[in-house]
């Protein structure tokens, strides 16, 4: 498993439009690419310009295979420039899994 849980600063006055561009990428990656098992966007309790996606892939590859796909870079499109503090910076990029184990992920 390839595991992301990242943070993204919206700059004031752009999360609705960060979150339009945002979901339509999650879901896509969901029904679309089958090395992604799942894809959420978590907004944060104590920062309401901050959102949190936290992504399963099977493997790097995968991972590498969503940043190439039309969803991801059309998002990218809108929510690289609203945002706050510049690319993606992961709290836990490339982390893996430890419960529950890979072969139970259905």
């Amino acid at each position: 498993m390839y595991v992301i849980i990242a943070p993204i600063q919206i700059k004031d006055g752009a999360k609705e439009q960060v979150l339009e561009a945002l979901v339509p990428n999650a879901r896509a990656a969901v029904e679309t690419e089958p090395g992604c098992l799942r894809f959420d966007v978590i907004q944060d309790a104590g920062d309401e310009n901050r959102v949190w996606v936290y992504e399963i892939y099977v493997d790097e590859d995968a991972f590498n295979h969503h940043t190439q796909t039309a969803h991801y870079l059309k998002a990218i499109e809108t929510i690289g420039p609203n945002r706050a503090d510049g690319g993606l910076t992961g709290a836990a990029r490339g982390s893996v899994n430890v419960w529950p184990p890979d072969a139970e992920w259905k």
